[in-house]
């Protein structure tokens, strides 16, 4: 905790953190908001709001390969406050297409913003990795989680209080004006150049086909040679799966099995239960990584997740699935703070940006798919049961995958391997 508090001494991050909070916010208020109005809308057509979620993931598919590029190649500042703003124009614009209500526009201008959104977290944590010390790392990836289960906790709630007292078009405003407000944040850092541009100045028109092609080749190497760093990304694969069936998954337990008739006030109550379970998860993460291997902590965490995921699908009772959706909350936080606490230690900082290119779109593809998957078989052919098994199932097979591939390496020479990978 003292580590978590003397991270706020560094104004950089500082207000790279606060940018974070509000970007997510930014991600977060609105397409709940946009959710629960489609669901209402459209209530014979769930797979609506299916797509909402897909557009959110689909387009990181769309532009994978620049993305990590980017990161490297040009002023990692630069290309974080820009998405943000151009997030904002684009939430404008949806803002418009909703008041003429034209549904094909509003998924055109999510696919954009999902686009434009890809590019800032590869530069956002290449920025992050360059601020702090190695030691910082664990308690940062726990601040960023402590975040993250804030909006799990709020946002939910007020997304859907907004979408009832401000409607559709005030949720979607404030999305606005979160991007532009984080934004500023991001502009008011003071960046050191070899952390904006480690490897050298490039612009915009540098970056040619072949550059762009070769720079992405490279990561993949990258993540090729280093053996440890291969077989982390070998199971994120899940976490895509992961991400794609909790974000439809427990609004359709809701809404199509256990409280049809007030599954919106329930939903508020639900975020509440899961957003505490997170943040409390957080705590406990951050407290464990300094006394345990992350290694120990990542793979109880996905059994443990696991296993509560699939215990929430038999359950019939709204109060006892709270009870198991608190269980899988706690863990997950584990799940984040263990990577991404182990990440910036193991791979170079002028490679970061390419190798999260290549990591996010990975989770992307796999949340893509699932999401495409329960859009075509839910309801007709699978029952939302089967989605919590499946969801369950993938968390415990790779739980046990790291179970018995990560001993086999040496943890405590991760950081030096780092540097000679990128030499070879």
């Amino acid at each position: 905790m003292r580590t978590m508090i003397a991270l706020f001494g560094n104004r950089n991050f500082l207000k790279l953190f606060l940018a974070s909070f509000t970007s997510q916010m930014g991600g977060t208020i609105g397409i709940t908001a946009l959710m629960f109005y489609l669901l209402n809308r459209y209530s014979e057509k769930p797979a609506y709001a299916t797509v909402t979620e897909l557009m959110l993931s689909l387009p990181t598919l769309a532009v994978f390969f620049l993305v990590g590029v980017f990161a490297d190649r040009l002023d990692r500042q630069r290309v974080a406050k820009n998405c943000d703003w151009i997030c904002a124009v684009l939430s404008i614009l949806m803002l418009l297409a909703l008041v003429i209500d034209v549904m094909p526009i509003v998924f055109t201008l999510l696919f954009l913003r999902g686009a434009v959104k890809s590019f800032f977290y590869p530069a956002q944590s290449s920025i992050v990795q360059g601020i702090l010390d190695e030691k910082e790392y664990p308690a940062a990836a726990g601040l960023n989680q402590m975040v993250a289960s804030l909006f799990v906790l709020f946002g939910s709630g007020i997304g859907i209080i907004s979408y009832w007292s401000i409607g559709i078009e005030g949720a979607i405003l404030i999305d606005a004006l979160s991007f532009i407000a984080s934004g500023l944040l991001i502009h008011l850092c003071r960046i050191s150049e070899d952390i904006r541009l480690p490897n050298g100045k490039h612009s915009f028109k540098d970056l040619k086909i072949r550059l762009v092609l070769d720079d992405f080749k490279e990561g993949l190497l990258y993540i090729k040679r280093h053996k440890l760093l291969l077989t982390l990304v070998s199971g994120f694969v899940v976490f895509g799966i992961l991400n794609g069936g909790l974000s439809v998954m427990q609004v359709f337990i809701l809404k199509y099995k256990l409280s049809p008739t007030n599954y919106e006030e329930i939903s508020i109550i639900l975020g509440f239960v899961f957003g505490s379970g997170v943040l409390a998860g957080s705590l406990l993460a951050s407290s464990l990584s300094h006394k345990l291997k992350l290694q120990t902590i990542l793979i109880s965490a996905l059994l443990a997740a696991g296993g509560a995921t699939i215990l929430s699908s038999i359950v019939n009772n709204v109060w006892l699935y709270m009870l198991c959706t608190a269980g899988v909350a706690l863990a997950i936080p584990m799940i984040n703070v263990a990577i991404g606490g182990w990440m910036p230690k193991i791979v170079d900082p002028k490679m970061m940006g390419r190798v999260q290119g290549c990591v996010n779109p990975l989770m992307m593809f796999s949340q893509t798919l699932t999401l495409l998957f329960i859009a075509a078989l839910y309801p007709v052919i699978l029952t939302v049961e089967s989605l919590y098994w499946l969801v369950g199932g993938c968390l415990i097979v790779v739980g046990f995958f790291y179970m018995i591939a990560l001993p086999k390496f040496n943890i405590s020479t991760v950081n030096k391997t780092a540097s000679s990978v990128l030499e070879r």
